[in-house]
């Protein structure tokens, strides 16, 4: 399994400029699900694929293989996972985001719960 890396080519780049690899890692289906997941701490492979909504097994070893390939996310010895340093700054990173798509929700009149 290969992650998209800087300086290589990525999906929508053919340079790999941090940000479009940045971009191609986090929009791989359950990739930014599997960060939010993580936020409050630790969890174990059966806990984590519970809040997915039961997504399959084999996409959420999948995306963990890319995370961690990525050092976004670490398996520790008692084989749960848990956000690395770089994986809580791009959580911080992307609460913005967030707080602007519930904005642009009520904008258009579908606003939900906010998550983050």
């Amino acid at each position: 399994m290969t992650a998209p890396k800087p300086g290589g080519p990525v999906r929508g780049s053919t340079t790999g400029r941090p940000l479009m690899a940045a971009l191609d890692l986090f929009g791989r289906r359950w990739s930014l699900r599997v960060l939010w997941e993580l936020r409050e701490g630790p969890l174990g492979f059966r806990a984590l694929q519970q809040r997915c909504g039961n997504m399959s097994s084999s996409v959420l070893r999948q995306r963990l293989g890319e995370l961690v390939e990525s050092r976004i996310v670490a398996q520790l010895p008692d084989t749960t996972y848990e956000l690395t340093g770089l994986g809580r700054e791009a959580y911080e990173a992307l609460r913005p985001l967030g707080r602007w798509s519930q904005r642009w929700a009520e904008e258009l009149g579908t606003a939900a719960e906010p998550e983050a």
